[in-house]
């Protein structure tokens, strides 16, 4: 991904926000790395790295919207805006996983 993806300030949503919209029907799309989203993960999100988004982001909804996902926010603004360029309704968490667990999101058990 290029890094013109990280100069602009996508959508975002705090993690409270982000929980009312998963139960809304808002899918989680977490491009953290393999060992990240086996230690714990959203339940239901899917699981896209970062680093294979722009190829598999073919494979997602269009019918949702689509909350970009990572550890601190940084990694999922470019993967929002990335989302965004392509067509999809998307935004980012900010603050990620930390906000997450702050606003008592579900998580699986490591």
């Amino acid at each position: 991904m290029s890094f013109r993806h990280y100069l602009r300030r996508p959508p975002a949503v705090t993690a409270a926000e982000a929980i009312l919209l998963v139960a809304d029907g808002a899918l989680v799309v977490d491009v953290r790395r393999a060992f990240e989203w086996d230690r714990v993960h959203i339940p239901g999100a899917v699981h896209m790295p970062l680093e294979v988004l722009p190829e598999r982001c073919p494979e997602l909804p269009e019918d949702r919207l689509l909350i970009a996902f990572c550890t601190g926010g940084i990694r999922s603004a470019g993967a929002a805006n990335l989302l965004v360029e392509n067509g999809f309704d998307a935004v980012n968490m900010s603050r990620g996983l930390v906000d997450w667990r702050a606003a008592g999101g579900p998580l699986t058990p490591p």
